[in-house]
This record gives structure tokens, C-alpha cells and sequence, in this order.
């Protein structure tokens, strides 16, 4: 809730934007309609599900869980603000496992940013199609983050490569804090949920999870950073594991090597010379009818 937007208020506003186009897009996928019953996993502060129930209205019934209690807690008071409780239903638990809800039981699951974080997969796939009635269909979003780690691998191995007594100051700092938020090996990429998987393999878990009618569309979007304020930066995080920038300074970097950095680092930031690249797969699929 605080280092997604670097503990700004004015840079979540920003942030907003992308964050927008992509719950669009995701219920974009899931056509809702009046009347049925909605599953959001990993619902956060609810962005997917209060979207849907302003779309279609009171006669949406929506089911918000998540793994994290006090997030859960968070939406179920946005959900009281906006005098939507009553269609709201409130459970805690992961995407592997849809305690409580029944089987064959809801028109729709949507997610978005959950599939990385979670341990098994496949099981979620299966959990999905579990809970739709014949003909459910279910919409996700999902950051494909392996191009970030592919990107600390190759910073790595260009530092490496190096001579001795080069006296290249920008490339090792990058390295270094990268390697602090992406995995950097073709072995660690491999084992981490972050990463070790891409859009073709949401494909295959799809089909193996038995459902038909699958599309997926894998979208790229570049654009400056948004990013110009010093402090944000450093409190920025790109996902929810990595530690922000902040604690990487503090905890890896000399107090010299802190100094350095902002010498290089800072004047960019303030310039907007970085870039941001958003890479998500959208996929949409439907279980088999009766």
C-alpha cells in the first residue's frame, strides 16, 4: 500500500494510469453481464472488483480474496464507502486454494498481478476452473517480469566481463541494484515464481487446467518514467518482493559508494531520462460447457 507508490500521494496518481489500463483491460476479457457471480483473486484494494460493480450495477455479486488479511480489511472498508457491501463477500485465502467457495458456483474469476506470487500454479488453474460453472470464463492480467531479470543477467555479465582497474562507475552501481531486485542467473531466474515462467507457459497451464476457447495477448507498453522526485525513487519498489532502492543503499552500498550513486543516479532521475517498461499478458479462457 506504501512502497508501490513510493509513499507519495501525487506519484500515485500517476501510477494510477498504468495501473487503470490494465484492470480495464482484464475486465475488458471477462464480459461481465448483469446478474452473475463474480471471483476476484488477489483483489488487493478491490481495483477490479469495484470497477465491475460500477459497470454493472447492484446486481453484480462479487467475491474479494486475498491472502493478506489487513488488505482484506482495506477493501472491505473502500466497500463501505462506496455503499457496495452488501454485494461484496470478503475471504482470505490463496489463489491455490478457494476456501469456501463452492464448486461450479461462479460465472466469472478475473485476476491480475497474483499468478507470480503464488507457489503452485497449476493448482490455481485447477482452482479456477473448480469454483466456474460449465461455460465460466475467467480474465487475467499478468506482469511478465523475465525480461526485468534477463536484464540484471546481462548488466551482471557485462560488469564481469570488465578488465581490472576499469574505471566504468555507472554500469557496476546498476548492476548492483538491480541484482538486489530481479534474480541475475539463468539459475536463480529459474527457481524464482517471479520469473521463471512467460506468456506461453500461462498458455500451457490454461490448457492443461482443461479449458477451451483460450486467447492470449501479450502487450508491451514503454514509456518515460514518471518518476522525478529523488525520495520517490528511492522509495520506489518494481514489485511486491523487491526492496526498495532505500534499503538496497543502506544495507549493500558503503556510505562512499551511497554518494557516488546519487551522483550519477539523481540528475537522471530529476531529467526523467529512464524509461518504464510495462510487460503484461492478458488471457483470457472459458471452462468447457456441460
Amino acid at each position: 500500500m506504501h512502497t508501490r507508490f513510493g509513499n507519495d500521494p501525487e506519484h500515485e496518481q500517476v501510477l494510477r494510469t498504468s495501473i487503470d489500463l490494465i484492470a480495464n483491460r482484464v475486465l475488458s476479457g471477462a464480459q461481465l453481464c448483469a446478474g452473475v457471480a463474480l471471483v476476484d483473486i488477489g483483489t488487493g484494494d478491490g481495483q477490479i472488483a469495484f470497477r465491475a460493480i460500477d459497470a454493472i450495477g447492484p446486481s453484480l455479486r462479487v467475491i474479494l480474496t486475498d491472502i493478506l488479511a489487513p488488505l482484506l480489511r482495506h477493501a472491505e472498508t473502500l466497500a463501505i464507502q462506496r455503499n457496495v457491501q452488501d454485494q461484496c463477500r470478503f475471504i482470505e485465502c490463496s489463489a491455490d486454494a478457494l476456501r469456501d467457495i463452492d464448486d461450479t458456483s461462479i460465472d466469472v474469476v478475473t485476476t491480475s498481478a497474483v499468478l507470480a506470487y503464488v507457489t503452485n500454479s497449476e493448482e490455481a488453474f485447477l482452482e479456477i476452473r473448480r469454483v466456474l460453472r460449465p461455460g465460466g470464463r475467467f480474465s487475467i492480467g499478468e506482469p511478465i517480469l523475465r525480461g526485468d531479470a534477463f536484464e540484471a543477467a546481462s548488466l551482471k555479465q557485462l560488469v564481469d566481463s570488465q578488465p581490472p582497474g576499469s574505471d566504468d562507475r555507472f554500469f557496476p552501481l546498476l548492476s548492483r541494484w538491480k541484482g538486489a531486485q530481479f534474480p541475475y542467473t539463468e539459475e536463480k531466474i529459474a527457481s524464482s515464481l517471479i520469473t521463471n515462467f512467460n506468456e506461453r507457459d500461462l498458455v500451457r497451464l490454461a490448457l492443461n487446467a482443461g479449458f477451451v476457447d483460450i486467447h492470449m495477448e501479450f502487450h508491451v507498453d514503454i514509456y518515460p518514467s514518471a518518476v522525478h522526485s529523488w525520495e520517490v525513487f528511492l522509495d520506489s519498489s518494481p514489485h511486491p518482493w523487491a526492496p526498495p532502492l532505500r534499503s538496497i543503499l543502506e544495507e549493500r552500498f558503503s556510505v562512499e559508494e551511497r554518494a557516488l550513486f546519487e551522483t550519477i543516479f539523481r540528475p537522471r532521475v530529476e531529467a526523467q531520462q529512464f524509461v518504464t517498461a510495462d510487460r503484461v499478458a492478458y488471457l483470457t479462457a472459458r471452462k468447457p460447457p456441460a
